[in-house]
This record gives C-alpha cells, sequence and structure tokens, in this order.
C-alpha cells in the first residue's frame, strides 16, 4: 500500500529494472505487546540460547480494529504467535514517511529480530532502518525495494478482484459499479483492472467509475465517495479501503458492495456480495521459523489464491447460485492456472490493445473504467 509518490516509485522500479537486464511513528502511536508459547523454535538469526523467545514486531499504517487491511495482518500475528514460541510488538496508526524510519530502528534496538512492515510509504524508510541494523531480518508489504536483510511481500488480490467484479457486474441494473479508490498506485490500479475485467465477463455493457480518496482509512471521507457515486447512477460499490464505510453507505441506499481484506458481511449484511480476502498468517510462521533457525534470507514474495494467500469471502445472500458457480469455475482454473484474469496483450481504457506490460508499476486503466488512472 503506498502513501507515497507513485510516479517517483515507478519510474525508480523501471529504472532498477532496466540496470538489472544490462548486467508511518509519532509519540502518541499505541503498542501492545504479548507472548505464546506454541512450536519449540532454535535460537534466533543473530544469537540466542536453544529455544530462546523469538521477538517479532508488526507495524501498522492504520488500526487493527478496522476489520480491513491491518486487521487481517493482525490476524496473521495471532496465528503465528499460536503456533511460535514468539514475543509480538504490535504498532498501530504509524505514518508513512521518513519519521517511521526512526520507529522501525527503535523496534530492531529493543531487541526484535524480526520487523514487518505492512504498508507500500514504509519502503523506503525501512530500508534505511535495515542497513543500520544487519543482524535485524525486515519484511516489507507490497514494495518492490529489497536488501541484504529486507525482503518483500504481497499476494495476487487481482485474481480475488477479478472474481468479485464478476459477482458485481451480474449484481448491478444500472450498469454501473461504483469503486472507492485509495490512491493511484500500480497496486490499486491493476485491483481496478481485474475486477473491471471480472464485471464486463458477465456483464459486457457495464462500466466502473472509480472515485479517488487519498485515504486508507477515513470512513466519513469514504462513506462520502460511495455517495457521490451513488448519486452517479451506480447501485453496486466496490472498494480498495480499509473501512466498511462504503459497503454502509451502500446498505443505506438499497445498492449492493464488494468489499475487501476481510469478510465484512457484518457491517452490511444486505448489500454484501463478497470481496478479496487474505490469510497472511502460514506466510509469517514460515518467516519467523527461518529466522529463529538461522535460515532466513530476504525473499520477493508473491501470493496467490493457489497458495492460499488470497482467497474470496463468503457469498452474501443475494448472489444467485449460477452467478456463483461461475465464479467458482473461474476461480478453479485461477487456481490451476490454466485462467490469467490481466491477459497479455490487454486493451486499455482508449480502446487500444497494448503489452501488458510489468504489472507492478501499472499505470493505466482498462476498457470499462470511468476516470483518471493519475488520481
Amino acid at each position: 500500500m503506498n502513501r507515497m509518490n507513485w510516479r517517483f516509485l515507478a519510474i525508480l522500479a523501471l529504472a532498477l529494472a532496466l540496470v538489472a537486464a544490462a548486467c508511518g511513528g509519532d509519540d502518541d502511536e499505541t503498542a501492545t505487546t504479548e507472548a505464546s508459547g506454541g512450536t519449540e523454535t532454535t535460537a534466533a538469526a543473530s544469537g540466542g540460547g536453544d529455544g530462546e523467545t523469538l521477538k517479532v514486531a508488526f507495524v501498522h499504517v492504520g488500526p487493527v480494529a478496522d476489520k480491513g487491511w491491518s486487521w487481517a495482518h493482525d490476524q496473521g500475528a495471532e496465528y503465528l504467535k499460536a503456533n511460535a514460541n514468539v514475543e509480538v510488538t504490535t504498532l498501530e496508526s504509524i505514518p508513512e514517511g521518513s519519521d517511521s524510519q526512526r520507529v522501525f530502528e527503535d523496534l530492531a534496538a529493543d531487541g526484535n529480530m524480526l520487523i514487518f512492515g505492512t504498508s507500500f510509504g514504509y519502503m523506503e524508510p525501512m530500508l534505511a532502518a535495515a542497513a543500520n541494523y544487519p543482524d535485524v531480518a525486515f519484511m516489507h508489504a507490497t514494495g518492490f525495494m529489497s536488501g541484504e536483510n529486507m525482503g518483500n511481500y504481497f499476494g495476487a488480490a487481482e485474481e480475488g478482484r477479478y472474481l468479485s467484479g464478476m459477482a458485481s457486474g451480474a449484481a448491478t441494473e444500472t450498469n454501473l459499479v461504483g469503486y472507492v479508490a485509495a490512491f493511484p498506485i500500480p497496486e490499486v490500479l491493476r485491483g481496478i483492472n481485474a475486477f473491471t475485467l471480472g464485471v464486463r465477463e458477465v456483464n459486457p455493457d457495464a462500466q466502473v467509475q472509480v472515485v479517488w480518496t487519498s485515504t486508507w482509512f477515513d470512513p466519513p471521507k469514504e462513506g462520502t465517495a460511495a455517495q457521490s457515486l451513488l448519486d452517479a447512477g451506480a447501485d453496486v460499490i466496490a472498494m480498495h479501503q480499509d473501512s466498511a464505510a462504503p459497503g454502509q453507505t451502500a446498505e443505506a441506499a438499497g445498492a449492493k458492495w464488494s468489499g475487501y481484506n476481510t469478510d465484512m458481511t457484518e457491517f452490511a449484511p444486505t448489500a454484501w456480495l463478497t470481496a478479496p480476502i487474505w490469510d497472511w498468517g502460514p506466510f509469517y510462521l514460515a518467516q519467523a521459523e527461518a529466522v529463529a533457525a538461522g535460515t532466513w534470507a530476504p525473499t520477493n514474495y508473491y501470493g496467490n489464491m493457489a497458495d492460499g494467500m488470497v482467497a474470496l469471502a463468503p457469498f452474501g445472500e443475494s448472489v444467485s447460485a449460477d452467478t456463483i458457480a461461475l465464479i467458482e469455475e473461474r476461480q478453479a482454473q485461477i487456481i490451476d492456472g490454466s485462467f490469467t484474469v490481466l491477459p497479455d496483450p490487454i486493451v486499455d481504457q482508449d480502446g487500444n490493445e497494448r503489452a501488458l506490460g510489468d504489472i507492478f508499476i501499472m499505470d493505466y486503466f482498462v476498457e470499462g473504467v470511468i476516470g483518471s488512472p493519475t488520481g
């Protein structure tokens, strides 16, 4: 997830790729620390006694009670605590930017041997912190930079996006689906594109209208954005946000809703269709076990539906049996590799066929999207 200038990062990523081819925290931050017993582990990567408790830290850009992005990662931390001998520190609502470097360094200085940063805007600050603490393992979510002791990880949410798009395309009667989006960065753009392709598989006449909020967790602003889309004629709302506000707004208007991150049925049970959701726990456990065993090495990991990191939430009651059958058939094809949600070549927003390109620096919309990919 990104709260930084995506254009700069996209250019940097492209430059790094070309070179290879040629050869956030304030004083009011909150923290919780818990320890739990579990599977015995060996010493931490840079020393410690046999069976010693491994200190692991998580840094989130939002509150873990958001029931969205940060909550999903926190559930992964709970899985880790239940299955390993670890002491977990969780920092919530840490702003992105240069101040977050101090947060990562403070955690390293406090003895945390494995540190996760779960938002895109932590990438460069974490890389700087990692250089100052070479014996600590750092893992950054959703980014592309890595170092000798820093890896990155994310998952193919676009797979679940496509499937939730199918549910949304089947649900719309006005042929306009509204999409409340956070920031115009590649992660969000490829999700919107996959979602739109899913919508148009089942409903070729439908379009997806995007409104940018420049927020990740701001329920009032996100609810207002959803209402603007409903006022424009949308009868289904989708989102790349961390709160349930878009869905609650849809529920109040008698519209439908496709969520993100977790099963949010409880917030808008009548509106609910489905959502791409995350299971971070097994990945967090594997990273902690490797650090404890002294075998950890930085990795660039991109999970998917086949390995279980990405899944689809249960369907709402309004999703028909026929639609569910179509979605489940597509899901099986995604998992077995016989279907790709982002085709190559691909037709862009202007109707031009183009090479798909590197999806990690995607900067365009596909045909069927209303709105600007630059925000």
